[in-house]
């Protein structure tokens, strides 16, 4: 019997998931069949949770980390933030977005977590109004839907990975439970999702008047998998491309850096995310990977709060009427021009004290 090649690259990596899936949650493995020759556990993990639109940790040594941030003078970390980012294919974003409003997850009971929103991609017009940014192949429809979560910290973050909330949320329970959700993700995504991981610096945030209602940890609402859920938030993005000899610098410029982002009406959160790679690791992000290695990011209650700072503080700070750092600019410290990306977020979960 024939079948198409769509059709046998599905199968393939149905059973290749299936394997990992087996391996990962510790179901023997019979010897002669070892995956160890083939890749390893840490390896394995990454992609299989990568499949399940998972946010994974990197298996950096924690203690290690934290020594290497001391000995290299970078910053540590206030918050650890978990995205993962998929490419949704054209005219699914209603049907990928009920699956996330109709998921079953505890996430806003478990220790440690602050923040999530779901985010999309989006063009700004100049009438105010935001334009979704799909995409038109597979490079350019990356990242048209990013998944954001706050932890407090990172092995509160870990703990969850590891732990039956995870699997619940990620179609996990069984084997059968884990095929299912991969078939359905064949049909909406173009391809496996690409989970990042970042440190995050400097955080401002505000402590919200009203937090969106929860069912057992989870948002409760109306997907009917035709239309977009709303707009909830607006998130402003720009991303650097920092090599890890520049990464001190950077840092210092940015903390040196006045910030009014608190006097404006609408500001929810900021924080300079710096990806969790380690020194070697950023490198090669920016060189051969050609992703940023530090992304700021500032969450706002909609567009229109977003353009008021702009008018505001953002254009005095830029027209060159006055400085808005402790120190004088030096020269640019990145190895391309700064990239910026704008979100709508939707289905927003928040801790009782913000981000």
């Amino acid at each position: 019997m024939m079948i198409s090649a769509r059709a046998s690259g599905l199968v393939l990596a149905l059973a290749t998931l299936a394997w990992n899936y087996l391996f990962v949650h510790g179901f023997t493995v019979p010897s002669s069949l070892s995956t160890s020759a083939i890749v390893p556990k840490t390896a394995i993990t990454f992609q299989v949770a990568s499949q399940l639109g998972a946010s994974v940790d990197v298996g950096i040594d924690q203690d290690q980390e934290q020594q290497q941030q001391s000995d290299n003078e970078l910053m540590r970390r206030d918050r650890y933030v978990a995205t993962n980012r998929f490419s949704v294919r054209q005219d699914q974003q209603a049907k990928f977005e009920k699956r996330w409003a109709t998921r079953k997850s505890r996430l806003a009971t478990l220790d440690g977590f602050r923040y999530f929103h779901l985010m999309r991609r989006v063009s700004l017009n100049e009438d105010g109004t935001n334009t979704y940014k799909e995409g038109t192949d597979n490079d350019s429809a990356f990242g048209n839907y990013v998944s954001f979560t706050i932890w407090e910290k990172k092995d509160q973050f870990q703990e969850w990975r590891q732990g039956e909330a995870f699997k619940e949320a990620h179609g996990g329970t069984s084997i059968g439970a884990f095929v299912s959700t991969m078939i359905n993700s064949a049909f909406v995504l173009r391809g496996p999702p690409r989970p990042a991981f970042y440190d995050g610096l400097l955080l401002q945030s505000t402590v919200p008047q009203d937090v969106p209602t929860t069912v057992d940890g989870w948002r409760a609402v109306e997907a009917d998998g035709v239309t977009t859920l709303p707009a909830e938030c607006f998130v402003a993005c720009n991303q650097f491309y920092v090599s890890s000899a520049n990464a001190a610098a950077f840092e210092e410029r940015w903390a040196n850096r006045e910030s009014t982002l608190r006097e404006y009406d609408g500001f929810v959160a900021f924080s300079m995310l710096r990806r969790d790679v380690g020194d070697a690791g950023m490198d090669d992000l920016v060189q051969n990977k050609g992703e940023p290695s530090y992304m700021s990011t500032t969450i706002w209650r909609d567009r229109q709060a977003f353009d008021n700072w702009k008018a505001g503080s953002f254009g005095k700070a830029h027209d060159g009427s006055k400085a808005k750092s402790k120190v004088p600019p030096g020269p640019p410290l990145w190895s391309q021009p700064p990239q910026p990306v704008f979100y709508e977020g939707t289905l927003v979960i928040s801790s009782q004290d913000g981000p």
